[in-house]
């Protein structure tokens, strides 16, 4: 476990946070697109997803790899942009277009976002410190509240029951 707090411990540096948005990403993407979906690089250390939204001004398909925390009922994904000071896009698109889409493990799942506020908010918040301690770093460095976005499996079928077909 060396090699985790050692990762945790750099990652909570401001240093990480002026370097890592510019290169995790784009190596992220590569690493995806050349595996064909099934390896994301910083999900050696975090569980991680490739989110597609929905660009709230552009309309445009917007993919962002993401780490993110499996629960139960789907996934957490924690707004940190690495403790800078503004909201990272992919959470204001998904304000404004809560359907998108993750690919897990490879599989391109559809799915829909719920900001998280409140109790529930504060309970995933808690979660969310116990699976990556260096969030608390982050939060510290801010003044916004860090989002949570809770995304779940949207049901494709049609309405009236049964899969299409």
């Amino acid at each position: 476990m060396i090699g985790v707090r050692l990762v945790q411990r750099v990652s909570s540096t401001r240093g990480f946070a002026k370097v890592a948005p510019h290169v995790i990403p784009v190596l992220d993407r590569a690493v995806h697109r050349l595996t064909r979906g099934k390896v994301l690089l910083s999900a050696q250390m975090l569980p991680g997803v490739i989110l597609t939204s929905t660009g709230a001004r552009s309309g445009q398909s917007r993919r962002s790899p993401l780490a993110c925390m499996p629960v139960e009922d789907g996934w957490i994904l924690i707004g940190s942009n690495f403790g800078r000071t503004g909201h990272p896009a992919w959470t204001h698109n998904l304000i404004a277009r809560p359907d998108a889409s993750i690919n897990w493990k490879g599989e391109e799942i559809p799915v829909t976002a719920r900001l998280l506020e409140g109790e529930e908010r504060a309970a995933v918040w808690k979660a969310a410190l116990a699976f990556w301690p260096p969030y608390a770093t982050y939060q510290a460095r801010v003044e916004r509240e860090i989002r949570l976005f809770r995304i779940t499996r949207r049901d494709t079928r049609r309405a009236g029951g049964g899969p299409p077909g």
